[in-house]
């Protein structure tokens, strides 16, 4: 299986590091494969569907370029050939691309699902149902498979594609692992966490993302506790897992140039 790194929106919010929107298009056997999507072409025709707030805080370039869509065709492959999106979640900026695949199987945990499609009123802002408007072939999951490096994990694809329920920051936020050919997986944490500092020992975090965190949590006592246990596996498994979360320029940038 190859792995590409995708950014699929750039945000530049005034009193934070310039974050990206960390995709990964998966090249198997039977078809290619998105790992969350980012902003859509949707998105870009129609941005006031984002929201005002949305827009002046987090201030998105909305670069068509960007899109998976676009993407995808510059890397001369089919839009056609995308068989399967994995979502970390179904927040505006990770979703906003599955109607550009309409033929596309959607991956998301069962609780990720329910909260998007039925938002208490602290959770309507985060979620845009226009993103999927188009009743897109979802695939619903909940925890049933084996442990996953001690955490729960919900087989999506095969035992190389897995969710990792990793619940707080949305009510079914979840990563996704991703095994490489030799082995080594790659998580892709999500929202799990925002900067890379926040896996080093001791941690560190700008001020503004920390507060954004915990402003955006559902639940911030169980986000705080899938960190801990993050940091845990990002030291103790290093030789085995690379966890990233989706908007670190730095973590994109290097593994964008190569870096295992």
């Amino acid at each position: 299986m190859r792995i590409s790194h995708l950014n699929c929106a750039t945000m530049r919010p005034a009193l934070a590091p310039t974050m990206v929107a960390h995709v990964l298009l998966l090249e198997r056997p039977d078809g290619l494969t998105l790992v969350d999507t980012g902003f859509g072409t949707g998105d870009l025709a129609d941005r006031r569907r984002l929201g005002r707030p949305f827009l002046a805080t987090v201030r998105p370039d909305l670069d068509p370029g960007e899109t998976a869509l676009a993407q995808v065709k510059a890397g001369g492959r089919d839009p056609g050939e995308v068989t399967d999106i994995v979502l970390t979640h179904l927040d505006l900026d990770h979703a906003g691309g599955i109607a550009d695949f309409p033929n596309a199987r959607i991956h998301v945990h069962a609780t990720e699902h329910a909260a998007a499609l039925r938002p208490s009123l602290r959770e309507k802002a985060r979620y845009v149902a226009a993103q999927w408007a188009h009743d897109p072939r979802w695939s619903l999951h909940e925890e049933d498979g084996d442990d996953w490096f001690g955490f729960a994990s919900v087989t999506a694809l095969a035992d190389d594609v897995v969710l990792v329920p990793l619940h707080g920051h949305t009510r079914g936020h979840s990563g996704v692992a991703v095994r490489r050919d030799d082995g080594h997986w790659l998580l892709h944490a999500g929202d799990a966490f925002f900067h890379g500092g926040q896996l080093a020992d001791p941690p560190t975090c700008p001020v503004s993302l920390t507060a954004f965190q915990r402003l955006m949590a559902v639940d911030n006592r169980q986000r705080v506790a899938n960190l801990e246990r993050l940091q845990e596996l990002a030291r103790g498994h290093h030789d085995a897992v690379t966890v990233i979360c989706a908007h670190d320029k730095a973590q994109y940038d290097e593994l964008s140039r190569g870096r295992p």
